[in-house]
């Protein structure tokens, strides 16, 4: 055999070895893994925590479920929430507006999108909880993730059906088309190599960044102890082939109950987990990797990927089952359309969407003028 004869048989059988490596890595394993994600218990280093800021008015009083909005004031004019308190105790907070000196609807800091309103609301009113749950929404009223075929989220939260949403498991995402969730088929595991490999090629990609960093915040969240046994910390981190399927875009659904199995001494941790990675106060948490990403977009989404998790029922084992997990977070289409929203008997080809309700815009964006145009 010739000298190149042979380099070309070395190089064929090193690619077919890598190749075989690679499938094995990434060989499907079964989907009958269980978690002991069912309670938080990051551990802050910061000094001091955040004052009470984010009380809502008259809540205690309320039988209507809150709706809890999430705004800055780039949403513009928040009057289109107005026509909704026939039907919801509006908690309307504005991230951007900062006011040390009141106990209503403000938030410790602009961190994490939607989720510090979120969490502040849980922590500050948690008492207060409206026994008929609560909705928690962005403040922009058209947005291009809103699952309605003009886009409106003001539609869409007047013919919500709350309790039919909550009668199944205590939580519903408001999304249900699966475009942009990781309810695909088509979609890497977090851990795996492809994603590995698309967050290397693409590290402006802030979907990239949070799915790498999905497995690390889950670990560290429900985690949270420094000495862990071996199974201990098997129950906690995923496999690099286990993924974790969730919908688009951080709006939903969620009963009191759902919201009560977490003490509220949980809420302010996962919240200081948030708060911790800035670095203004949790500076060790933040250097081991514990804390939140520093970057806010991703710090957001991770939270965005979790918010199914943090309110899934445990079973009877006090554990969450991945492939139960994983169905719950992503029902089909036609059934998410008519359970919420009562659009019932559409035509959908596929599990994932249903024909003119909903298609992602140009570039994820709604023209400028969409509001004033459809409003």
């Amino acid at each position: 055999m010739s000298r190149q004869a042979q380099r070309s048989t070395n190089q064929f059988l090193l690619f077919c070895i890598v190749f075989l490596v690679i499938v094995y890595l990434n060989r499907p394993q079964s989907q009958e893994k269980s978690f002991s994600w069912t309670k938080v218990r990051y551990q802050t280093t910061a000094r001091t925590l955040p004052a009470t800021l984010g009380i809502c008015p008259q809540l205690s009083s309320s039988e209507q479920p809150a709706l809890v909005v999430s705004r800055v004031s780039a949403d513009g004019d928040p009057s289109w929430l107005n026509a909704l308190a026939k039907k919801y105790h509006l908690c309307i907070y504005e991230v951007d507006a900062k006011d040390d000196s009141s106990m209503y609807l403000h938030v410790p800091a602009n961190r994490g999108h939607e989720a510090m309103a979120y969490l502040t609301f849980i922590i500050d009113n948690y008492a207060e909880i409206p026994a008929s749950g609560a909705v928690f929404v962005h403040g922009s009223r058209f947005a291009w993730h809103n699952d309605s075929p003009d886009y409106d989220n003001a539609v869409l939260l007047s013919v919500l059906d709350v309790p039919r949403a909550l009668e199944s498991s205590g939580y519903y995402n408001l999304r249900c088309d699966w475009s942009t969730s990781t309810c695909l088929p088509s979609v890497a595991a977090q851990g795996s190599l492809e994603m590995r490999l698309q967050s290397a090629v693409e590290p402006w990609s802030a979907r990239a960044a949070s799915d790498i960093a999905l497995p690390r915040a889950l670990a560290s969240i429900f985690g949270g102890e420094e000495f862990m046994s071996k199974k201990e910390r098997a129950d906690l981190e995923l496999r690099r082939t286990d993924i974790v399927r969730s919908q688009c875009c951080a709006q939903f659904v969620v009963s009191r109950e759902r919201i009560w199995q977490h003490s509220r001494a949980e809420y302010v941790a996962l919240r200081q987990w948030l708060l911790d990675g800035t670095g203004k106060e949790g500076d060790s948490r933040m250097r081991d990797g514990k804390a939140a990403p520093a970057d806010d977009r991703v710090a957001g989404r991770v939270l965005s990927y979790m918010w199914h998790i943090l309110f899934a029922k445990p079973n009877s084992d006090g554990q969450l089952e991945l492939s139960q997990l994983n169905k719950d977070a992503c029902p089909s289409a036609a059934e998410c359309y008519c359970r919420l929203y009562g659009r019932c008997n559409l035509q959908c080809p596929n599990p994932g969407t249903c024909r003119d309700q909903y298609r992602i815009p140009p570039n994820y964006r709604l023209p400028d003028d969409w509001a004033e145009t459809h409003s």
